[in-house]
C-alpha cells in the first residue's frame, strides 16, 4: 500500500500538531502551578479585606488603627503641647496613607489578582477539561468504529446485505467521529490561543510594577509634603534641650546670646554660692545634678530650691560645658591656646592669649566673656571658697578646651591639663584687662535674690556615693575632660609641681 503526498502531508501535520500538543499539556500544568501560588502570595500580601467597600476595607488596616490612635493621643495632649501637634500632624498623614493603600489594594485586587486567579482556576482547568472530554470522545469513536467493523464483517461472511442496524452503526460512529474532531479543533484553538496571550498574562507582573510604583511615589509625595511642616513646629517650639547640643544651635532656636544654662547657673551662683568653700570642686548629689539638668533641658529653673545647693548648681554649668559637642573654646583655636600657653615672657603670653580670644566665633566669644568675668568675681571670694585662679583653672579649664585626638588619663592629668591651667588662670587673674566694663549677668532678669546659706557640712571634697556610674564615665573619656574626683587630684599635683601660684605680671 502506498501512500499519496497528500495524505502524507496531513500524516505529518499530524504528528506535529501531537507533540506541540503535549509540550502545551505540561507547560498549562507549570502556568497553572505558578499563577495559582502567585495568586495565593499576593493575597497575602493584602492587608485590607477582599471583595468590600472602601469603607468596611479601610477600617480593616493597620493603618487606619495607627492613625485613629494618634488623632486620639494629639486630642488627649492637646494643640498646645509640641507632641500633641507631632501627633496629630501624623495621624492625618497615616489616614492619608491608608486611603493610597486601599486605592492602590482595589487596583492591584482588579488588575492583578483577580486576572491571576481567573488564568489559574478556570482558563487553564478549562482547557484541561477539554483535553479529558476529548480524550473520552476518542474512546466513544473507538467504540463505534469497533462495532461497526464488527457487524461489516459479520455481513461479508454470511453474504448479507448490511441491513438497517450495520446502517444505525455506521451513523454511530461517524457521529462519534464528527464530535471527537468537533472537540479536538476547539481544544486546538485553544491551545494556540493560550500560547498566544502568553503575552497577556506577563503584563500582569508589570502591571503590578506600575501600581506599586505609582503607589509609593503617592506616599512619599505625602510624607515630603508633611515634614516640612513637622519640621517647622519643631524649629519654632521655644523648649528645646540644651545639653548635648551645639551651642550656636540652642542659641539660634532659643534666640539668646548666652545659653540659658550658663545664664541661669551663674546668676544663680552670683546670689547664693559665691562663698561656698569648693565650689566648682565639690561633688553634688548625683541625684539632685541629674535633676537640675533635666530642668535646665525644660527651659525651668527653680531658684528657691536650688538657691540651698550651690554645687548642684556649680555641677551643672560644668556638664553643660562638658558636653558640648565642640568645647567652648573650639577644636580650631586649640593648637593656638597651647601654643600661647608655652610662652615663657609672660606678657607676651598674654598677648597671645588676647589674640587667640579675639579669634573666637561671636557666640563663642560671648559665653566665653560672660563666664570669664563671672569667675573673676568668684576670685574675689577666694578667701572664702579657697578658689584662687589656679584651682578655679585646674578644675573648669579642661571643661573649656580639649583635643579631638586620643589621650591618655596620664596624659591629660600632667602635660595636657597644666597648659590648659596656664591658658585658663592669666585670662581669669586679668578678665578686666582681657575684657574691659561691667556686664550684666542677669540678662533676662528671671532670676530672684535668695538668701545665701553655708552647706558645705553637707558635702566633702570626693564625689557622693549616690553618683552613679554614668554620671562619672561620659562617652570620649580618652579626651573629655575628667571627673571631679580627678580635679581633686590635679589640685594635689598642681600644687606640688606646676607653675607658681603667683601667676604672670599685671599685663601693661
Amino acid at each position: 500500500f502506498h501512500s499519496s503526498p497528500c495524505h502524507s502531508y496531513r500524516l505529518a501535520n499530524g504528528r506535529i500538531g501531537m507533540l506541540l500538543a503535549i509540550i502545551v499539556e505540561k507547560r498549562l500544568e507549570l502556568v497553572k502551578q505558578v499563577s495559582h501560588s502567585t495568586h495565593k502570595k499576593l493575597t497575602a500580601c493584602l492587608q485590607g479585606q477582599q471583595g468590600v467597600d472602601v469603607e468596611k476595607r479601610s477600617k480593616k488596616l493597620p493603618l487606619t488603627t495607627l492613625a485613629q490612635c494618634l488623632v486620639e493621643g494629639a486630642a488627649v495632649l492637646g494643640d498646645d503641647s509640641l507632641l500633641g501637634k507631632m501627633l496629630k500632624l501624623c495621624g492625618e498623614t497615616q489616614e492619608k496613607m491608608a486611603l493610597e493603600l486601599i486605592l492602590f489594594e482595589f487596583t492591584i485586587e482588579r488588575d492583578v489578582v483577580e486576572p491571576l486567579y481567573e488564568l489559574a482556576e478556570v482558563e487553564i482547568p478549562n482547557i484541561q477539561k477539554q483535553r479529558k472530554h476529548l480524550a473520552k470522545l476518542v474512546l466513544d469513536m473507538d467504540s463505534a468504529r469497533t462495532r461497526f467493523h464488527q457487524s461489516s464483517k459479520s455481513g461479508m461472511s454470511s453474504n448479507v446485505q448490511p441491513g438497517a442496524k450495520g446502517e444505525h452503526l455506521r451513523e454511530e460512529m461517524e457521529e462519534a467521529a464528527n464530535r471527537m474532531e468537533i472537540c479536538r479543533d476547539q481544544l486546538s484553538a485553544d491551545m494556540y490561543n493560550f500560547v498566544a496571550k502568553e503575552m497577556d498574562y506577563a503584563s500582569y507582573f508589570q502591571t503590578l510594577i506600575e501600581v506599586q510604583a505609582e503607589y509609593h511615589r503617592k506616599s512619599l509625595e505625602l510624607l515630603q509634603n508633611i515634614l516640612p511642616q513637622i519640621k517647622a513646629h519643631q524649629e519654632t517650639w521655644v523648649e528645646k534641650p540644651c545639653y548635648g547640643k551645639p551651642l550656636e544651635e540652642h542659641l539660634a532656636l532659643s534666640g539668646r546670646d548666652i545659653a540659658f544654662p550658663i545664664e541661669a547657673c551663674v546668676t544663680m551662683l552670683l546670689e547664693c554660692g559665691m562663698q561656698e568653700e569648693g565650689l566648682f570642686r565639690v561633688a553634688p548629689s548625683a541625684s539632685k545634678l541629674k535633676k537640675l539638668k533635666a530642668s535646665l533641658d525644660c527651659g525651668v529653673m527653680d531658684v528657691q530650691e536650688y538657691s540651698a545647693d550651690p554645687h548642684a548648681i556649680a555641677g551643672a554649668l560644668k556638664s553643660y560645658l562638658r558636653e558640648l559637642p565642640e568645647p567652648l573654646m573650639t577644636f580650631e583655636l586649640y593648637d593656638e591656646w597651647i601654643q600661647a600657653s608655652n610662652i615663657q615672657d609672660q606678657d607676651k603670653r598674654l598677648q597671645a592669649l588676647l589674640t587667640a580670644c579675639e579669634k573666637l566665633p561671636l557666640a563663642n566669644g560671648n559665653n566665653f566673656k560672660y563666664l570669664i568675668k563671672f569667675l573673676a568675681k568668684l576670685d574675689d571670694y577666694e578667701d572664702e571658697n579657697k578658689m584662687t585662679p589656679g584651682n578655679i583653672a585646674i578644675v573648669l579649664g579642661p571643661n573649656l578646651l580639649w583635643t579631638t585626638q586620643e589621650g591618655n588619663i596620664t596624659e591629660m592629668m600632667t602635660t595636657v591639663s597644666l597648659q590648659i591651667v596656664g591658658i585658663m588662670e592669666p585670662i581669669i587673674q586679668h578678665a578686666d584687662w582681657f575684657f574691659p566694663g561691667e556686664i550684666e549677668f542677669n540678662v533676662t532678669g528671671n532670676y530672684g535674690s535668695p538668701v545665701h546659706t553655708n552647706h558645705n557640712a553637707n558635702y566633702s571634697s570626693m564625689p557622693s556615693p549616690d553618683m552613679d556610674h554614668s554620671d562619672r564615665k561620659h562617652n570620649d573619656q580618652s579626651r573629655r575632660p575628667l571627673s571631679v574626683a580627678t580635679d581633686n587630684m590635679m589640685l594635689e599635683f598642681y600644687k606640688k609641681d606646676g607653675p607658681s601660684a603667683q601667676g604672670p605680671r599685671k599685663p601693661s
